[in-house]
């Protein structure tokens, strides 16, 4: 949403829209690795009701969540971004292994340290079923091609 006011010109943001970027292209992926190693050692997580501290419980985690879900897609959309801390908002469609199709929308907060690394996540996010035909996260799998619509420009 950064986009309205020109914002988008300032280096911090320049940077975050980059980022946030490379952070959906590792989740479309499933890259483990270079989404543990975008963060800090002793990084913290909230997710939910789960708190997640360091890496080795981040990739712990990722490896469950991805167990259990399938033809997963992301589009991620930087909303705010001011020195350190970066805001998105994102949505993702996934189906379980009982066939069935889900849509999450979320929010994340990231606080970096001085290295550029997440410091701090925190993300808060509801899911909800959705039939196939209402699926809006379409592309072969892999990173989402250049011209494929933001969150915003789908009106979620």
């Amino acid at each position: 949403m950064i986009g309205r006011t020109g914002a988008e010109q300032r280096p911090e943001v320049q940077r975050a829209l980059l980022r946030v970027r490379a952070s959906e292209n590792a989740c479309n992926l499933r890259d483990v690795d270079a989404i543990v190693m975008d963060n800090s050692i002793d990084c913290q997580w909230r997710l939910r009701s789960e708190y997640l501290w360091g890496r080795e419980q981040i990739r712990a985690h990722l490896t469950r969540m991805w167990r259990g879900q399938v033809e997963c897609r992301t589009v991620s959309e930087l909303w705010a971004a001011q020195d350190d801390h970066v805001a998105i908002r994102f949505v993702h469609e996934f189906k379980d292994d009982s066939r069935t199709w889900f849509r999450a929308h979320g929010a994340e907060t990231w606080e970096l340290n001085a290295s550029g690394q997440i410091r701090r996540r925190f993300t808060s996010v509801n899911e909800h079923i959705i039939p196939e035909h209402e699926r809006m996260l379409r592309w072969p799998l892999g990173v989402r091609p250049d011209d494929h619509p933001a969150v915003s420009e789908l009106g979620l």
